[in-house]
């Protein structure tokens, strides 16, 4: 976007009447794109006699260094601080290179200095002023930025417009940034990639759709491109919205778009996070180019699907191409080993990290060392392992012994885990079921009970779980009890269908999963309205027979809901897809992939 910005800045920068001397160095500054050759023109510019401090050289200087690679802001600064007036354009310069900086704050200091200053912006600060607030979330900033774009008359311009877009969409508040889109006159792609990137983003996808759909009807206007597309994939991914996702895949194919990398590795995301392992590896199998990015979304991919020894099949070929892996790649080969039992390879894997691949392991690969060790039943080692780590332990990694004691129903060394977890994490619901369930396992009713006083008297609240469910290309929200759908009444007695046939099948429900302090008659009905159960009963009235079933959950399924779900996919001959915060479920025929530990 600010491309097309700097050169109308760049074409202002030539105005004045300079000497023959200028002329060649500003010439000069122009036709280099590098560091040693800008020094060299500087240097120059000094032994013919043009002062440090001239403006029209300084301003030239300090722009072409500002749009190098790695702008040198130092180098840059000391020319900015030896102008004793500089003008508007100088400015913008300055502004823009720290915008795009590691450190953008100084933007926002320099704005203030022109605010003291009297200085009016012009349509350039504006754009270069957002991008600092957007990346700082600085909103108080920010707003005024827009304010006063709107009281000195420059919001007609497409590029403050698109900044402002960006900024409230940083910011996370996307009907600001709506309603910026509504008042646009005029939009470009930048525009529509924006809003239809926000729209998915932030839970909409049919809105995304409809926008989609717009441009689609404007296409002679403007045009979607490759990062339209993968606005759209991600957003599909996350949302679990499979049938959105191959319609965008199908719209690639008929535009052209394929042979873009960074579709085909959203598409290997968007198949993964589907569970549709089989359709990520076809994409990955057509790919022209396949880059370190691509390998390991398909590595990791299948890990979390349970496909691990097909991920580490794939992680082999990537080594014999020479592709050198990343540390996201050795997370899914570590979470590959893990769920194939593989502790020793899983261990070579580990302790070649750092002297094969120059990758010092971080707290994400710990944690799947002691998911490998808890996952093979050898607690204590995994416990030791957690002592020996020369990084601090955080929740994750407790949580992850605590799941894995429940697991093996290790209680003592669960107390231990949990004696972290409530000073790392002390509010995370999710641990008081584990330990709970890790008593309820021991029949160590007393302390179930005082777990649930602890948790009352703690203020701990569980987070309020929602599955997503896909049907017609739409997008339905479940939440527990939730009675808004226009056909509640069906869902609630597909329920009670549901309960009494697993019911014949031997189903009891497991109401330790359950730590309100309630009626045990009760507890079993707050199991079955849990939000994963009105996805289901929801997609079973609305699907075809035999038609897999996909839902997407926000928190980790409970034991209960777990075993309820392998028996529908029995009972009612479907396959169910569920993706929660820990992995991939994928019920059949009453088993599961998990193998009932996750």
């Amino acid at each position: 976007m600010h491309d097309e910005q700097i050169s109308p800045i760049a074409a202002a920068a030539g105005a004045g009447d300079p000497t023959p001397s200028l002329r060649r160095c500003i010439a000069l500054l122009r036709s280099h794109s590098s560091l040693p050759h800008l020094r060299q023109t500087h240097a120059h510019a000094l032994r013919t006699g043009i002062p440090l401090f001239h403006p029209l050289l300084a301003k030239h200087l300090i722009f072409s260094l500002i749009s190098l690679p790695s702008p040198p802001l130092s180098y840059a600064e000391l020319l900015f601080s030896l102008l004793p007036n500089p003008n508007i354009f100088t400015l913008n310069t300055m502004i823009r290179g720290y915008a795009e900086s590691p450190h953008p704050l100084p933007a926002l200091l320099l704005h203030r200095r022109m605010n003291a200053a009297s200085l009016p912006p012009d349509s350039h600060t504006y754009p270069f002023l957002l991008k600092a607030c957007a990346r700082l979330l600085d909103l108080r900033h920010g707003e005024s930025v827009h304010s006063l774009s709107v009281k000195n008359a420059h919001t007609s311009s497409v590029f403050v417009q698109n900044s402002l877009l960006h900024f409230y969409g940083a910011c996370g508040l996307f009907e600001s940034a709506h309603q910026v889109f509504e008042e646009m006159p005029v939009r470009n792609l930048v525009t529509w990639n924006s809003v239809i990137n926000g729209f998915a983003l932030n839970g909409r996808p049919n809105e995304a759709l409809t926008l989609f759909q717009q441009v689609l009807d404007e296409e002679n206007v403007v045009k979607p491109d490759g990062f339209t597309m993968v606005s759209l994939l991600t957003a599909c991914a996350e949302l679990g919205a499979l049938a959105l996702g191959r319609r965008v895949h199908l719209y690639i194919i008929k535009s052209g778009l394929y042979q873009n990398s960074h579709i085909g590795n959203a598409l290997i995301d968007l198949y993964s996070k589907s569970g549709v392992a089989v359709d990520a590896c076809k994409v990955f199998d057509e790919m022209p180019d396949r880059t370190v990015v691509s390998w390991t979304s398909l590595i990791v991919g299948l890990a979390v699907n349970g496909f691990g020894k097909e991920a580490l099949k794939f992680f082999d070929e990537m080594e014999i191409g020479k592709l050198k892996p990343t540390e996201i790649t050795l997370v899914g080969v570590l979470y590959a080993c893990s769920h194939c039992g593989l502790v020793d390879q899983g261990f070579r894997y580990f302790n070649q990290m750092k002297d094969d691949y120059g990758i010092v392991p971080r707290i994400e690969h710990y944690g799947c060392m002691v998911d490998l060790l808890g996952r093979a039943g050898l607690v204590n080692k995994a416990h030791d392992f957690i002592l020996n780590m020369p990084l601090e332990p955080n929740a994750v990694i407790w949580r992850t012994l605590l799941g894995a004691c429940a697991m093996h129903k290790r209680v003592g060394l669960g107390e231990v885990a949990w004696s972290r977890l409530i000073k790392l994490d002390p509010g995370h619901s999710g641990d008081y079921v584990l330990l709970s369930n890790l008593y309820a396992g021991g029949s160590r009713w007393t302390e179930v009970q005082k777990l649930r006083r602890s948790m009352i008297k703690g203020g701990v609240k569980k987070t309020p779980g929602h599955s997503l469910l896909e049907l017609g290309n739409k997008v339905y929200d479940f939440v527990m009890g939730d009675q808004s759908n226009p056909e509640t009444d069906l869902i609630y007695e597909k329920l009670e269908e549901i309960a009494k046939r697993l019911r014949k099948e031997g189903y009891v429900a497991r109401t330790t999963n359950v730590l309100a302090d309630i009626q045990e008659e009760e507890k079993e009905t707050a199991l079955c309205y849990h939000s994963e159960r009105l996805a289901i009963a929801f997609g079973l009235m609305k699907s075809a027979p035999g038609a897999a079933i996909r839902i997407v959950k926000n928190l980790r399924v409970c034991e209960d809901c777990h075993l309820a779900i392998k028996l529908i996919s029995k009972v009612y001959e479907r396959e169910i897809v569920v993706r929660d915060r820990s992995r991939f479920h994928h019920f059949r025929d009453g088993i599961c992939t998990c193998k009932d530990y996750w």
